[in-house]
């Protein structure tokens, strides 16, 4: 980006912020027709600043900027909409979506689809009551529209549709391989395809669904951790862990 670049009222949301010298901070936003954007955001953390209860995380924005280089300069933001208040695991289920943008978006990289499919789950997590089901959805359509679809019809290989009573073992870049034995990532066929029909109120097909896309997603990441996932696995494993009774082991 070797021009100025100037850019007014364009809709987007605050993926992540950090501070920046003493009172500014550096904004990673979504945007609906530029991507993934890095600005500066001057002054926005003082406690004179206009921009301090506008600059948050799920709040539908219409933002401005000027850039000149990868990081730009905001000059202004305002409020498009109703806020999203999610609380509890839905907040943590949207940092969590956050962060995959994060990672997997690259700057100035307009993809208005994947804009579209981050205000559908956000708005999605703040009324259904099966928030494993909405997210695994948005895997789903995210990966897609990534160019990383996930294949859950055809065997490898042979492309021949998978057969309902035959077991598969997901691998990594080639899709289902039938297999003769269990394994953390083999599923049967029917399974695969309540999978791709998104058949989620079936609790095992979610689980499977869970699986899957979590080990497909760490693969993309190439090692990359998630922390809001870290986080919520061990609020989960807090919540189901036993409660211990009076003389009962330490």
């Amino acid at each position: 980006m070797s021009s100025q670049r100037r850019v007014q009222q364009q809709p987007g949301y605050i993926l992540h912020h950090r501070p920046f010298r003493d009172t500014s901070q550096i904004l990673d936003i979504v945007t609906r027709d530029h991507g993934k954007i890095a600005v500066v955001a001057r002054g926005s953390r003082g406690s004179r600043s206009r921009l301090a209860g506008v600059l948050r995380p799920f709040l539908p924005l219409r933002v401005s900027w000027v850039a000149k280089s990868d990081l730009g300069t905001l000059t202004g933001a305002e409020v498009a909409g109703s806020p999203a208040g999610v609380m509890g695991d839905a907040m943590f289920s949207a940092y969590y979506v956050n962060e995959l943008l994060l990672h997997f978006l690259h700057r100035y990289d307009p993809q208005p689809e994947i804009f579209a499919l981050y205000e559908e789950v956000i708005k999605a997590l703040l009324v259904t009551e099966n928030i494993a089901a909405a997210l695994r959805s948005f895997e789903l359509e995210f990966l897609s529209l990534l160019g990383y679809a996930v294949n859950l019809e055809h065997e490898f290989g042979s492309r021949d549709p998978l057969a309902s009573d035959r077991d598969y073992e997901y691998r990594m870049e080639q899709g289902p391989v039938a297999v003769v034995r269990s394994g953390p990532l083999v599923f049967s066929g029917a399974v695969y395809r309540e999978i791709a029909a998104q058949r989620f109120d079936n609790p095992d097909i979610l689980r499977a669904a869970n699986r899957l896309l979590r080990e497909i997603i760490a693969f993309h990441l190439g090692g990359k951790e998630l922390k809001s996932r870290k986080v919520m696995m061990e609020l989960h494993r807090g919540r189901i862990a036993p409660t211990k009774t009076k003389g009962s082991e330490q």
